[in-house]
């Protein structure tokens, strides 16, 4: 006889994520070196104390290890896939049942207290010192990467040179991207330490 695959509706289920995600896979190996110990007292005073609970940051940088560790560009994409990976859930601390926050949340969080806080350099930091204890790197040399890329630009859409007359153009104005740029390149590090701004 035929044999046929039919979903059957149970009432209760027990369901262990943790037997469910093998000891070799990727997130364990970053979660076991990922430490978000003081993440809630360095945001503490960036959060209302009325109001409801807004979402655990831990969470939203969790997701956002998996985005850029497993290459994931889109806030969008990277909700979908935490909503159906069982170790993204694992890793992100979230059962099965448990809400995925909206992707406009990440955005908000990355322009608006995350960037504040310089969380992102600190974890950032907190990684390399990390990476040097265990022997990863040396941590007494770096490297750039200097590739050429090939630009995609219409020459029908190109601005003429004689629209861009530096005089006339307020910087304050730029979009909040460009002011970040062009604060970059007047700190010390980018050369601003030379006669020449």
């Amino acid at each position: 006889m035929l044999g046929t695959q039919k979903a059957h509706a149970r009432l209760f289920y027990e369901f262990d994520l943790e037997t469910h995600i093998p000891e070799n896979h990727l997130v364990r190996g970053i979660d076991r070196f990922l430490d978000l110990r003081e993440l809630h007292a360095d945001l503490r005073g960036f959060y209302s104390h009325t109001g409801r609970p807004s979402i655990d940051p831990e969470l939203i940088i969790r997701m956002l290890v998996i985005g850029y560790v497993m290459g994931i560009r889109s806030e969008r994409r990277l909700c979908q896939e935490v909503h159906l990976n069982l170790a993204y859930r694992w890793f992100c601390r979230l059962g099965l049942e448990d809400k995925i926050p909206d992707h406009s949340t990440f955005s908000k969080l990355r322009h608006g207290k995350f960037r504040e806080s310089d969380l992102f350099r600190r974890l950032f930091e907190d990684v390399v010192a990390t990476c040097i204890a265990e022997g990863l790197v040396g941590g007494t040399g770096f490297a750039v990467d200097a590739s050429l890329i090939s630009a995609d630009v219409q020459k029908q859409s190109s601005s003429r040179a004689e629209d861009w007359d530096a005089a006339v153009i307020d910087p304050s104005e730029a979009p909040r991207a460009v002011r970040e740029y062009l604060d970059t390149l007047d700190e010390a590090a980018f050369g601003a330490a030379t006669t020449v701004t």
